[in-house]
């Protein structure tokens, strides 16, 4: 009996191997045909402008070289007299743009024709070419990140911690690469103020969405995540661990505007976590508070003098973001109404 067991767990993993190789293969494969895609669109765009500069062809070269191309490789999509135009602009808006030019090929032809379109700065461009071929942005994923504005929230911002003087230099710069300044959790489908417990429990359901908003690296650990000191029960709203930090990250949830004490609060749950929960090769545990609202000087005094790396984020449940990005969400005085108000009709029924 022991020998067969042996032999059906050699087998197990042997299947395993072979299916995460063939994975890896189809996706070599798939980068490979879009890499050669992106080179031949790029090769047409250059004879294009080349061409057209060398030869002084005007406009009506893109229309026959559509017709011919169309003609000598029938059923072959992409060489519409639009997508020949589109080639074309994609080898003027990045020529000479080398880091560019490289992150192009990175991604499909779709995504690139949308921060074409919707992006005209370079810097902003090389942030969404760079976040959509590390965590393989589908188009939609893309389009509601642009719409998002999470470059401006995720790279111009000023966010707002203390890793700088809690963490080693190198991580430090990491963990402030992992997080936001503002998270957009429109897709939670919350039209007025709720309780922490409400938004967790709508988070914990629409966790693959809470993990791509949070961005690359973040495995979800557990919400109400039990730790237990001397008898003692705690609960953090939301553990997760971010595989390039190679820490824990304990996300706490506040429907009202920031207050110093959740600092403190915060800064005594990462202690817990890094005595009773932390491997021994693991990076020291990181603590990001998300609250409705928060008065960045406020902030700033709260963190100085806590010894654990803390970070304090706003969230939104819409598309309308905070003033220096937009909008701004209800004030903590009216967001307490509107739950008090909640309760006081769940008694009366």
């Amino acid at each position: 009996m022991s020998d067969l067991f042996s032999v059906t767990g050699a087998y197990a993993d042997m299947l395993r191997s072979i299916k995460a190789a063939v994975r890896d293969s189809r996706l070599l494969v798939q980068r490979t045909v879009n890499r050669n895609l992106i080179d031949l669109y790029w090769t047409i765009g250059h004879e294009i402008v080349q061409r057209q500069e060398t030869e002084g062809w005007g406009k009506s070269v893109v229309e026959r070289l559509s017709s011919d191309l169309c003609r000598e490789f029938p059923g072959t999509s992409g060489f519409s007299a639009r997508n020949l135009w589109d080639m074309r602009r994609l080898y003027e808006e990045y020529d000479g743009e080398p880091e560019l030019r490289q992150l192009v090929a990175e991604i499909p032809w779709g995504q690139n024709l949308l921060i074409l379109n919707m992006v005209k700065d370079l810097a902003a461009r090389a942030y969404y070419l760079r976040m959509t071929a590390e965590q393989g942005w589908s188009r939609n994923i893309l389009l509601n990140q642009l719409k998002g504005k999470a470059y401006e929230r995720h790279a111009l911002a000023e966010k707002q911690h203390n890793f700088a003087a809690t963490l080693p230099e190198h991580l430090a710069g990491q963990a402030d690469e992992a997080m936001k300044d503002v998270y957009l959790l429109d897709f939670l489908g919350i039209g007025k103020p709720v309780v922490e417990r409400e938004m967790e429990r709508r988070m914990v359901n629409r966790i693959k969405d809470v993990i791509l908003e949070l961005g690359y690296g973040f495995a979800f650990l557990g919400n109400q995540y039990r730790v237990n000191l001397e008898g003692k029960d705690y609960f953090i709203d939301l553990l997760f661990y971010h595989r390039r930090l190679k820490s824990l990250v304990a996300v706490e949830l506040k429907s009202g505007v920031f207050l110093p004490e959740y600092a403190g609060k915060m800064n005594f749950y990462l202690n817990l976590l890094d005595d009773l929960v932390r491997e021994p090769d693991e990076n020291p545990s990181i603590g990001i508070i998300l609250c409705a609202d928060r008065n960045r000087v406020e902030v700033e005094y709260a963190l100085r003098g806590i010894n654990k790396p803390v970070g304090v984020a706003e969230y939104t449940l819409t598309h309308d973001l905070p003033k220096e990005l937009a909008g701004k969400l209800p004030d903590a005085k009216q967001i307490e109404a509107e739950i008090l108000r909640e309760l006081g009709e769940e008694v009366e029924g």
